[in-house]
């Protein structure tokens, strides 16, 4: 399979469950056997050019298909920082699924270090220190495109200091191949 044919799947699967959620009357997409794979996701919606929504998964502990179902349903009715998403908007929502590769633990003696290695538009970042936790998608570069900048707003959302530094700060880093309905022509919408 394809990639192009990969992120069509999936981004059907996600305008798909959200339509359903919403209860407009909606086709179920064509999938095939490759959703069954297993696959870590973040969906991410967009509403009017602004963030409307965002979740996903940093490991692949569930089918791909069923990652992307449960991310899109978390994005526009789960994530705290929106009120649920509202039918009068789903007309105007532009969804992005993000396909991400298994994280790699790493290992840094500095902030410097790290800062040095990171991979602006290339790495995704994940922190996390007793129980506080947070992650970048590599798109996150394109708001954020300075190293030091990208790891203090990171600590910030990890409610961290952003001159915080320690050994025992667990970093992944991760890549991710992403699809965004505008690639694809126009939104599905439901009939």
């Amino acid at each position: 399979m394809t990639d192009d044919i990969l992120g069509r799947q999936l981004l059907a699967v996600a305008r798909h469950a959200i339509a359903s959620e919403l209860a407009l009357e909606t086709v179920a997409p064509d999938t095939d056997g490759a959703l069954l794979r297993p696959g870590a996701t973040f969906v991410t919606l967009m509403c009017a050019g602004e963030l409307r929504g965002c979740i996903g998964s940093l490991r692949a502990t569930r089918a791909v298909g069923v990652d992307v179902r449960e991310n899109a349903l978390a994005a526009a009715f789960r994530d705290p920082r929106f009120s649920p998403l509202g039918k009068e908007e789903f007309a105007a929502l532009s969804i992005e699924i993000s396909l991400l590769s298994a994280p790699r633990k790493a290992s840094f003696a500095s902030e410097a270090e790290l800062c040095a290695r990171l991979v602006p538009f290339v790495d995704g970042v994940a922190l996390e220190l007793g129980g506080r936790h947070a992650t970048f998608l590599p798109q996150v570069w394109e708001t954020i495109p300075e190293p030091r900048a990208f790891l203090a707003a990171l600590k910030a959302k990890a409610d961290l200091p952003a001159d915080f530094w320690s050994a025992h700060l667990n970093v992944s880093l991760y890549g991710v191949t992403k699809w965004k309905e505008s690639e694809f022509g126009e939104a599905q919408l439901p009939s």
